[in-house]
């Protein structure tokens, strides 16, 4: 709610519904949404001219459209997480290379199991998506431990800088999983992007190699990973977004939790102090930009917004 030159923020609930009640009731002027799915009631509660201000970079829970129908803008807080995300996609990594969580849960079962790892010196990691986190990732993986990385990008992808990390940039997906020991997944989730990782791409990586997902649920198919998995098709996962969060298995037979070649996490990427500073305060910063005018300084999802009357 604004109030003069600062703002005033109230705890609200997430339900769409609940949420525009809330805005009804205390005559909010703007509202910071989480992940879940609002496609209706809310755009209805606010104003023209208010932000829907998305606490997070992902924003497929924003109807965009009916957004602007409304008059009102979207915005989301990109780059203030990617440290702590590429950070959490790095651990993931090395956690699978020395089969972490396996060893030391047979410590703490009393077990000595000396299960033996391997080095990430020398090694490639490929990285489908390759913005700033997988840029953030590939500084990581290159320059703290020697791996040599690949970028994927689309072949009708915007044209963009490599960064000197990556040791190879390549448009063909075949390539560049078929010379991975481990795939970081980085694309957003969006649409066109459902179930990119399908069983005929799983099907392309190597016995050996893991599949790390950092970027969102939607964007593998896991019914299709549970089978290769369970099949021994490729060495194992590690997955900290899912379709259904909190995880739910897309099918009861297919859970990832009676799986042993597993990492699982529970969307924690960038939950960290840092992380969350950031996105707090960028979201905010974007309502002040709009109370203020500002518009080109704000994260504006839906720009076409500007030109209505």
């Amino acid at each position: 709610m604004f109030d003069g030159s600062t703002l005033k923020c109230v705890i609200a609930p997430s339900n769409e519904e609940a949420l525009a009640q809330a805005v009804k009731d205390s005559g909010a002027r703007h509202v910071v949404v989480g992940g879940s799915p609002y496609r209706g009631p809310l755009y209805a509660s606010l104003a023209r001219g208010a932000v829907v201000a998305r606490f997070g970079v992902g924003h497929e829970g924003i109807d965009k459209p009916l957004a602007t129908k409304h008059g009102l803008l979207c915005t989301n807080t990109p780059h203030v997480l990617d440290q702590s995300v590429a950070e959490l996609t790095f651990l993931l990594v090395a956690a699978a290379a020395r089969h972490l969580p396996a060893i030391a849960g047979a410590f703490q079962q009393q077990r000595w199991d000396m299960k033996q790892g391997s080095e990430l010196n020398g090694k490639t990691l490929t990285i489908v998506g390759a913005g700033r986190i997988g840029s953030a990732v590939a500084r990581i993986a290159a320059r703290g431990y020697g791996m040599r990385v690949v970028a994927y990008r689309r072949p009708q992808s915007k044209t963009q800088e490599a960064s000197e990390d990556f040791a190879a940039v390549t448009n063909s997906l075949e390539t560049a999983l078929g010379e991975a020991d481990f795939v970081v997944v980085l694309i957003p989730g969006v649409p066109e992007n459902k179930h990119f990782f399908n069983r005929e791409r799983l099907a392309l990586m190597r016995p050996h190699a893991w599949l790390i997902n950092t970027a969102r649920g939607i964007v593998v198919d896991e019914a299709a990973l549970y089978d290769v998995l369970a099949a021994g098709q490729i060495a194992g996962a590690a997955i900290d977004v899912f379709q259904r969060e909190p995880y739910e298995p897309v099918d009861p037979a297919k859970d990832f939790r009676t799986l042993t070649n597993v990492i699982l996490t529970p969307h924690v990427g960038s939950h960290t102090p840092e992380a969350n500073g950031g996105m707090a305060s960028r979201a905010l910063q974007n309502i002040l930009h709009a109370e203020a005018g500002d518009f080109s300084r704000m994260d504006l999802l839906n720009p076409e917004v500007l030109q209505i009357k």
